[in-house]
């Protein structure tokens, strides 16, 4: 069962990759949605064995490398942090593989845009199930390797190309920091199998390693080197330039891979390293700090935001943050909740925002849109039920998960935890005023679109209206079913068993009534306040926006961060790119290398013509030098 779940995307991605001339598009996506549906299924099978036969396997299917003491092995590893995992992936992306044959039907290369997909399923299921971090690794790059083919897919947009080449680039800086962990790792241990590292961490706790001058326990430098990689991945604050751009490839592409899979990678990591991270209080501050910045960062930059798709981007960047600060607080069960529902009602809003692009014609910003509920009945209820789930509305599955993280960090107790828990709360009201702003902009209000007639607009065919109708189921029950199997406190340890360590056990205390009321509450009143501001007197928006001018274009130019980065980064690497291309590679190496051989062959062949002047007895006395020299050395020798 598990090699059909893991090779059955990579036989859908080459069948569609090298044969579709043979089959054509349509078989194409049918095999390639079918391959992925069942591996959803058989996953789902798993998972439940995993909660009710308590199964673990660790599979090998080969032996990979053999080179001294390095041993590592392809491995297909079943617990119950991987068996959710696989949920995850491959649900969201049959759904997505579905739903892209009605989006992608106009498109002429299809097959390869379903290849594609398949592909990074493939990669991703490599990443989750692994049981060393060389294999986690390869499953990480390519991840990376296909994001760029499927962000880059219409190549002959300048801007998708240029958001390919930037998420690459920038997650080439996260990846390092994570090759560094895993050498480290390495280093230390002589392995890189999860079961051998995690035994001996706690001989580890003492060991001092200094790198870049700086001393550091051992344990600390690993656990932050590794979150860099997490960083990258996962889109956090100084390395999350690249989510909202990759919003230039296709909407399926930005709910597979920017809502519930790829960018989630991160957040996998440290839950799966937590026997790691437990024993490095300083990694877990970091992390939590970095989670909670990400986390009120991007909700100020989505508020503003016109493109429905980076409105939604920017929560997603938003969501993973509140995931890092709670690993951060020891969390991890309630991270890997979060990240849980979050794919189902995240998902769900990256495909309604593609159905209503393509009722407007790829057409994405919002100010010109409104009032076309009534022309897009049903995804504007899946649009509501997903944002109703993402801002954490009372009984829907956000409202269990998101709330359940605010109440774990600041049961804490710490500054950091506190801190971390008033931010969250503070960013659940953003993130509810920035949702409803998105939904009342685009479906109500007054019709804005002056290019496009209102009677034009039709609802999606039922290829994209079916996926929006399965999220919508889990958006709404996800959260109330698993509740307790994920962070209740009697059967918490009993699912997850040795996948998460938990050091020091969560706090089983309840939070002030205060702390638990007040999220919802902020939530339930910020639809009124939002419809008033979005839609009924948005005069008043105007003056507030007028007199805040310098934090609206603050928020606007999402922080500054591209334009520092390229003051600080690009400028300089171009600037030293271009003093090595001209001074040293043209003017020295080409001029005295290839350049002077060839013009010294030039001078040569040129003054050589001369001798072809076409007169006989030149050519005779040519010949006769030549003669009186070869016999002249013969008479010398």
């Amino acid at each position: 069962m598990e090699f059909l779940i893991l090779f059955l995307p990579l036989a859908a991605a080459f069948i569609s990759g090298f044969f579709s001339k043979l089959i054509g598009d349509r078989a194409c996506e049918l095999i390639t949605s079918l391959f992925v549906s069942i591996s959803a299924i058989l996953s789902i099978l798993i998972f439940y064995n995993v909660i009710f036969n308590n199964y673990e396997s660790n599979t090998i299917i080969a032996s990979w490398i053999n080179s001294g003491t390095l041993n590592v092995n392809w491995a297909i590893k079943v617990d119950a942090l991987s068996a959710v995992m696989l949920v995850v992936v491959t649900l969201i992306s049959a759904l997505v593989h579905i739903y892209s044959i009605g989006y992608m039907s106009d498109d002429p290369h299809k097959p390869r845009f379903m290849a594609y997909l398949s592909l990074f399923t493939f990669a991703m299921l490599t990443l989750v199930t692994a049981d060393n971090f060389l294999q986690l690794f390869f499953g990480w790059e390519g991840v990376g390797l296909c994001s760029y083919f499927l962000i880059g897919f219409w190549f002959k947009k300048e801007n998708a190309n240029a958001a390919a080449i930037k998420a690459f680039l920038v997650n080439r800086v996260g990846d390092f920091g994570f090759a560094l962990g895993i050498f480290l790792i390495f280093y230390f241990f002589g392995t890189v199998n999860y079961a051998e590292v995690f035994n001996q961490i706690p001989q580890l706790i003492d060991k001092k390693i200094v790198f870049l001058g700086v001393g550091f326990n051992s344990i600390d430098l690993i656990c932050l080197l590794l979150f860099v990689g997490a960083m990258g991945k996962s889109a956090q604050i100084f390395l999350h330039t690249w989510l909202p751009d990759a919003m230039e490839g296709p909407t399926p592409v930005s709910a597979l891979i920017h809502a519930a899979t790829m960018v989630t990678a991160g957040v996998f990591l440290v839950v799966r390293c937590s026997p790691i991270f437990e024993y490095s209080i300083l990694a877990l501050n970091v992390i939590t700090v970095i989670g909670m910045s990400t986390a009120l960062f991007a909700a100020t930059i989505a508020l503003v935001q016109n493109d429905i798709k980076k409105i939604i981007a920017y929560s997603t960047c938003s969501q993973l943050g509140y995931m890092f600060f709670a690993t951060g607080v020891g969390a991890y069960n309630v991270a890997m909740f979060h990240l849980f529902t979050h794919a189902f009602f995240k998902a769900l809003l990256f495909l309604g925002s593609g159905s209503v692009i393509h009722a407007f014609n790829n057409e994405q910003n919002i100010n010109k849109m409104g009032s076309v509920w009534k022309k897009l009945p049903i995804t504007w209820i899946m649009m509501i039920v997903g944002t109703l789930a993402l801002t954490g509305f009372p009984f829907l599955s956000g409202f269990y998960s998101k709330d359940a993280i605010i109440e774990f960090a600041y049961l804490k107790g710490n500054a950091t935890g506190i801190i971390a828990a008033y931010i969250g709360i503070f960013t659940a009201f953003l993130t509810s005023v920035y949702s409803w702003r998105l939904i009342f902009k685009t479906f109500h209000g007054q019709y804005k679109n002056e290019e496009i007639n209102i009677e034009k607009l039709h609802e999606s065919p039922l290829f994209m209206l079916i996926p929006l109708v399965l999220l919508s189921v889990g958006s709404v029950f996800a959260g109330f079913l698993f509740k307790d199997l994920f962070i209740g406190h009697s059967n918490t340890f009993d699912f997850w068993k040795e996948s998460i360590k938990f050091l020091n056990p969560l706090s089983s205390d309840h939070p002030p009534f205060i702390i638990i009321l007040i999220t919802p509450i902020l939530v339930i009143l910020s639809i009124p306040l939002s419809y008033y501001l979005f839609v009924k007197n948005e005069k008043i928006l105007n003056l507030i926006v007028d007199s805040n001018k310098f934090l609206y274009n603050f928020f606007l130019n999402k922080w500054y961060f591209d334009e520092l980065y390229k003051i600080i980064f690009i400028n300089p690497s171009k600037k030293i790119g271009k003093f090595f291309w001209k001074s040293i590679d043209q003017n020295i190496i080409d001029r005295f290398g290839p350049d002077s051989i060839s013009n010294i062959i030039k001078i040569l062949s040129l003054k050589a013509t001369k001798f072809q002047s076409g007169f006989i007895y030149q050519y005779a006395f040519i010949m006769l030098l030549g003669f009186s020299a070869i016999l002249t050395f013969l008479i010398i020798n």
